[in-house]
């Protein structure tokens, strides 16, 4: 089970995200997380996937990710969820972060039974951004559970 979402997630919608994402990863079987341990919904995903005894497998965009993934605090988590994961998946270099990004998504949901998007329904704001992966799940016949709460819109 992949994810995909915002790195925003307002405090009006976090709630029931953080409900939907415990309902999905405590659902009997095999499960495994994918996820690219971006802020927000990456690195939600991957900690609520850790505490439920969920492997997660990391899928790292070829590019100098960790230096683009924001402030220090998002950095830590994002080293401190690596390695927690059972499995890395380093990908190729892209000319461009939002190619590479896109890329990620792409992997993950290629590699999915199913994706998790936190997501508020709206086009991508940029390349690669979460409304690009839930349309390539969609396209290519992936099942996309979106968590967000109807109306509440982003920062």
């Amino acid at each position: 089970m992949g994810v995909t979402g915002h790195r925003s997630i307002p405090a009006a919608v976090l709630p029931s995200v953080l409900s939907g994402m415990r309902g999905q990863l405590s659902a009997e079987g095999r499960l495994e997380a994918l996820s690219s341990l971006a802020a927000g919904a990456d690195q939600l995903f991957a900690d609520i996937a850790l505490a439920n005894g969920v492997p997660v497998t990391a899928v790292i965009p070829g590019m100098d990710y960790e230096a683009h993934l924001g402030d220090a605090e998002t950095r830590a988590a994002y080293r401190r969820l690596l390695g927690s994961c059972a499995t890395r998946v380093d990908l190729p270099v892209e000319d461009t972060h939002e190619e590479a990004y896109y890329a990620a998504g792409r992997w993950i949901v290629d590699h999915s039974d199913r994706l998790v998007a936190v997501w508020d329904g709206r086009p991508a704001r940029g390349p690669g951004g979460t409304g690009d992966v839930v349309a390539y799940a969609r396209r290519t016949g992936v099942p996309v559970t979106v968590l967000w709460q109807p109306g509440v819109g982003r920062d």
